[in-house]
């Protein structure tokens, strides 16, 4: 940095980087800080370049490292910053028209230095670094031994919920709006509000997106430790404290930076002619710093994106909700639960008039319309999804919100999506959309309302032309495809438990199934009797491999108790183990064909018409112990139909077949169909939770984070390959 600085290469000779970082201290007042913070460096654009600058600057760092015990300039540079901020706060009195940018370049370096000292070094060591005295001086903060980590970390909170405030289009009657329109008045002939409202726009834009950046970096402790961090002294601070009363604030402006989606600024746009103030300091901001310094990053290995992307991005959206995900997902404290936790659970709609809860301090109001929105446009990204699950699972208000609404195919369909294009998505983005579909499930009033909704040109689902379906079928094939895409790949039970209790929680709601809905439905079962034939196969072949002689009498597979093969070879067992499994997603799938049947058979001529199709399919259950009670409703159904098509005559076209189907369905004495209980799943988190959630929103970060770069080789809380 520093203003003599334009490349990366020339940074580890930097004049003023070197004194920062040098055996002098350093005190606040030093005019040294002006021009240090005067930089007009082109920041890097891309993982690689910034991948140079850490090492570039990585002599510096330990410089600093080693001498900052000695000198205090770390603690200096920081108060540098507060005292700037407090400018911020105070600017109608200020006649210093880039304050701004001062504080913004501070915390690029404050910001810099920290993700390099908190990748080496623990909390308790990054605490004594903010404690060291600088020995240069009187200081403005007088002899009081401050706390410098919580200041810091409750200025950028302050600057997160404060500084959108500054926005032109919010408060144009401010006594800081007026001041500043007078002075540009003086300096330009341009519309004021045009022209100043970009300049405005785009610095407090950029600083926000600073404070946000530099508060995920405070956290990023947690990259460093293989374990789930419990105990931490970054958490603390956030959740006790000077911090703990801007919990909602926070919360509050992470979502509504997500909601507005506020592209970053064009580069240049924000750009002050050099001109030298009253003090004869040098302020040349170069043309090449807006293009760096406020330019969308995309890490981790991915590359860096065009320019047509950069222009529909917006960084500042992006990383605060990365910001809110990590808040979000803190560990409880022994005596206090996540306050960022709480605030998301129980915030409200800003049309909804109902009193606050005395005991939860951190509710407050939001537009549900506006986020709803913003939650239905960004769902291709993990994060985005990840931040529905959690509002649909912890947030009843929401939940309720979403359930309500009569346009569901907006946040339906995405989901849907995601899962059709299994084999493009990572596996925890997959699980995260199928977890909102169970819980969209849970309610009957979905379930009933998205066979209503009718749908045009499905043109993503490629298996065959959609050109009208319902919401529901269109759910129903895309849950389906997922289980056989499951069955021949991933192989993972917990898929196939999610998937198949979606469907499950929709079975008594089934309602006029499309043709090839229904078609799939009896094709997986038929996918599933032929998995089941070849594993009893093998399951058997072991068994008399086992007894020695393929001439040995056999148990009828029937009876086959798991204890009786605890004897096995491990690959025996395994058979056996498989052979369980897959009876049980038999015996899944036949409970769903039963609901649908006794709920709402006259609703769904086409399933009893692919049921009657391939009736063969299910001969072998009948006289399945596992599977004899539930046949014994789909065998009256096929035996009724099938008496009431051969009474019809041979040649009988669909059309005429479906006919029979329908007025048979309204003959068939429902009093002799066994009712069972109602199918309903609950998704329940399991235990420990932070387990997965943590090094999944960590991955999330490492690899989408605006304008960070970790080394991989340091990350120990996931593998590169892991999500």
């Amino acid at each position: 940095m520093g203003a003599n600085s334009s490349s990366i290469s020339e940074l580890p000779e930097n004049e003023y980087l070197q004194k920062l970082s040098g055996s002098e201290p350093i005190s606040e007042n030093d005019p040294f800080w002006n021009q240090l913070l005067s930089f007009s460096f082109t920041t890097p654009t891309n993982s690689a370049d910034l991948k140079l600058l850490e090492e570039a600057t990585i002599s510096v760092c330990k410089s600093l490292v080693e001498k900052n015990p000695r000198t205090g300039n770390l603690g200096s540079l920081i108060k540098v910053f507060l005292s700037r901020t407090k400018e911020l706060k105070i600017s109608a009195e200020c006649q210093n028209h880039l304050f701004i940018w001062q504080a913004h370049n501070a915390l690029f370096i404050i910001c810099c230095l920290l993700k390099v000292f908190i990748s080496r070094m623990s909390e308790e060591e990054l605490q004594l670094h903010f404690t060291y005295e600088e020995k240069a001086g009187p200081s403005s903060y007088g002899t009081e031994c401050e706390d410098l980590i919580e200041e810091l970390l409750c200025c950028l909170i302050q600057l997160i919920v404060e500084i959108p405030l500054l926005y032109p289009c919010q408060h144009t009657d401010s006594n800081w709006w007026k001041w500043l329109c007078s002075w540009y008045r003086g300096r330009y002939s341009g519309g004021v509000t045009s022209a100043l409202g970009y300049a405005v726009r785009d610095i407090t834009y950029s600083i926000s997106l600073e404070a946000v950046t530099t508060l995920i970096v405070f956290l990023s402790c947690q990259l460093f430790h293989k374990e789930i961090l419990r105990e931490s002294i970054i958490h603390r601070y956030l959740m006790h404290g000077r911090c703990l009363p801007y919990t909602s604030r926070l919360v509050k402006t992470l979502l509504y930076n997500f909601i507005r989606q506020e592209r970053s600024p064009p580069p240049g746009t924000h750009v002050f002619q050099q001109q030298t103030d009253g003090g004869g300091l040098l302020y040349g901001i170069a043309s090449g710093v807006a293009t760096g310094l406020w330019t969308v990053f995309t890490l981790g290995g991915v590359g860096s994106k065009t320019s047509a992307q950069l222009e529909q991005c917006s960084p500042l959206a992006s990383q605060s909700l990365l910001l809110l995900l990590v808040l979000a997902n803190l560990t409880d404290t022994p005596d206090t639960p996540n306050p960022y936790r709480q605030a998301i659970m129980s915030f409200k709609n800003t049309q909804d008039n109902t009193a606050f809860s005395s005991s939860n301090p951190h509710a407050f109001q939001i537009n549900f319309n506006s986020l709803y929105t913003a939650l239905c446009e960004q769902q291709k990204s993990d994060q985005a999804t990840l931040l529905l699950y959690m509002l649909l699972h912890q947030n009843s208000n929401v939940r309720t919100y979403v359930l309500a609404r009569t346009d569901i195919e907006n946040l339906v369909l995405p989901i849907l999506e995601i899962l059709y294009h299994v084999e493009e998505r990572n596996s925890h983005h997959v699980y995260m959309a199928l977890i909102i579909l169970l819980i969209l499930t849970e309610d009957d009033g979905f379930n009933r309302s998205i066979h209503e909704v009718i749908l045009k040109n499905i043109t993503w689902y490629a298996e065959r032309v959609l050109t009208e379906i319902s919401l529901g079928s269109l759910l129903i094939l895309v849950v389906i495809r997922t289980i056989q895409y499951n069955m021949t790949r991933t192989r993972d039970k917990y898929l196939h438990t999610n998937c198949l209790a979606a469907l499950a929680n929709m079975s008594a709601q089934f309602r006029s199934l499309h043709q090839y809905a229904a078609q799939r439905i009896i094709s997986l079962f038929s996918l599933l009797s032929k998995k089941h034939n070849k594993v009893l196969e093998q399951a058997t072949q072991s068994l008399r491999g086992s007894l020695g002689s393929n001439d040995s009498p056999l148990p009828d597979y029937h009876f086959w108790e798991m204890s009786d093969c605890l004897h096995f070879p491990e690959t025996k067992l395994k058979h056996a183990q498989d052979l369980n499994v897959i009876e049980e997603v038999i015996r899944m799938m036949l409970e769903i064909i039963n609901s649908c049947l006794t709920n709402s058979l006259h609703h769904n001529p086409n399933l009893v018409y692919a049921l009657l199709y391939k009736r063969d399919l299910f001969e072998q259950f009948r006289t399945h112990p596992s599977f004899q009670d539930i046949m014994q409703n789909i065998d009256l159904v096929i035996s009724f139909f099938s008496s009431r098509l051969e009474q019809a005559g041979a040649e009988l076209s669909v059309e005429r077949v479906l006919e029979i189907i329908k007025q048979g369905a309204v003959a068939l004495p429902k009093d002799r169909l066994r009712k069972f209980p109602e199918l309903k799943f609950k998704y329940v988190e399991e235990e420990q939770p932070e387990e997965f959630f943590i090094p999944y929103v960590w991955s999330l970060v490492y690899n989408s984070a605006v304008a960070l770069y970790w080394n991989p080789r340091d990350i120990q809380l996931f593998t590169m390959d892991s999500g």
